[in-house]
């Protein structure tokens, strides 16, 4: 009898390890088994709560915040820089959750923030030619990258980088290239993870998807050289300086102003696609066959300017959640991943104008009131026992839809006014 036990407690044993292990290698994914997994949702996270970045957030206020984005079902977000406190504090606030709860599952995008000579200063910029500073934040995301090999799963060498109207700080596309070609370098020589991604994040148009001039030797090299490609699209931006697509068409006169919305916001799914082809296209054409994954796309809840009420009539929160949920649907369903542009408001975006679009791109208000995309998780008590800066999760409006709908304008060239 002793035998037959010792025999089950060896049996029991063997299972009880083959389970860590098991629990263990499917709670520390690869960059290939996430990115395009509809079941890990990508969001684009800052979690600046004040108006300068000199105010970093805390801890506390970081585990907040990653808590809240597990709730909607978000398991990788993309950061932008690692010249500041904010990134390598996010990776300690996930090391520590995950400590505290063995199910808690969070992996990271973390972006190396690339700038041109002169960048940022009163000395004439040199787009041909890179910042000193470019070194030392590779360096920064290597080493956090091997400190916390199992969250950072990508590296992207620069955000928005490439794209002409970047006119502060854009540099020529070798610059990206010398450093992907050094971070797949160290792969090979084990000097950081072998299946962690190397990418750069940037602009369609920058992808080969925008004119000619882009059109370069380098950006072929490049594209060879990444593990996939992360682009950016938004359709928000043209209502202004590019609306072909946002307007009346002649067979949707007759529809109410809700369905004349909805086919407005149909067509901006339309356009961000047909940029994700061109990407797509240039890209074969060069005789490349990688992953195309969207870097950034979004759509702001309220702007003063181009873009609001006195402008091409684009932002408010109802166009927001249809735009968000347009997205979502059609990245999940062709396993592209979607860093949804953003988690929350950062009001440090447009400091000088509160109301500037760029502070208001969030899914959630800066006090954590989900806006009308998240009405749903809250019905759903996604969100219950958490808070943000001491608030509860609630929703926008006191989740008054008609409150809500009173603030959605149709563009210039609708004449009528909204009826619901």
């Amino acid at each position: 009898m002793r035998i037959i036990n010792k025999s089950l407690l060896i049996v029991l044993i063997s299972f009880s390890l083959l389970g860590c292990s098991y629990k263990h290698k499917t709670m520390n994914k690869t960059a290939s088994e996430i990115l395009g997994n509809p079941e890990y949702l990508a969001m684009s996270y800052g979690g600046y709560r004040q108006n300068s970045r000199t105010f970093q957030p805390n801890l506390n206020e970081l585990k907040e915040d990653m808590k809240i984005l597990a709730a909607m079902g978000v398991k990788i977000i993309r950061t932008y820089n690692v010249q500041l406190d904010q990134a390598k504090n996010i990776l300690q606030a996930i090391t520590e959750l995950k400590k505290e709860d063995e199910s808690f599952e969070m992996y990271v995008m973390l972006g190396a923030w690339i700038d041109c000579k002169n960048a940022w200063t009163e000395y004439p910029v040199d787009h041909n030619q890179e910042s000193e500073f470019n070194q030392d934040e590779i360096n920064r995301a290597v080493s956090l990258a091997n400190k916390h090999a199992d969250i950072v799963k990508v590296i992207a060498v620069g955000n928005e980088a490439m794209v002409k109207w970047a006119t502060s700080y854009y540099v020529q596309p070798n610059v990206i290239l010398k450093w992907v070609n050094h971070l797949q370098e160290l792969k090979k020589s084990g000097e950081l993870p072998s299946d962690i991604w190397i990418t750069s994040s940037d602009n369609f148009a920058s992808w080969g998807g925008g004119d000619g001039e882009y059109h370069t030797e380098d950006l072929n090299n490049l594209i060879h050289a990444v593990d996939y490609i992360s682009m950016h699209t938004y359709p928000m931006h043209d209502t202004h300086y590019h609306p072909i697509f946002w307007g009346l068409e002649n067979d949707e006169s007759k529809l109410t102003s809700i369905h004349k919305i909805d086919s407005l916001m149909s067509r901006s799914k339309n356009y961000a696609i047909s940029q994700y082809e061109r990407v797509k296209n240039y890209m074969q054409n060069i005789g490349a066959n990688k992953p195309i994954h969207i870097g950034e796309t979004g759509w702001a809840s309220y702007s003063n300017e181009l873009y609001g009420n006195e402008g091409s009539k684009a932002t408010d929160e109802y166009k927001e959640a249809i735009y968000y949920n347009l997205m979502r649907e059609w990245t999940n369903s062709k396993n592209i991943s979607c860093f949804y542009f953003e988690a929350f408001d950062e009001p440090w975006k447009d400091a000088n104008n509160p109301g500037g679009s760029e502070n208001h791109f969030g899914l959630f208000t800066l006090n954590g009131e989900a806006k009308y995309a998240l009405w749903d998780l809250v019905d759903q008590k996604k969100f219950e026992g958490l808070s943000r800066n001491g608030y509860s999760i609630k929703k926008t409006y006191d989740g008054n839809l008609e409150t809500l709908l009173n603030q959605v304008q149709l563009p210039e060239n609708y004449s009528e006014q909204l009826h619901y």
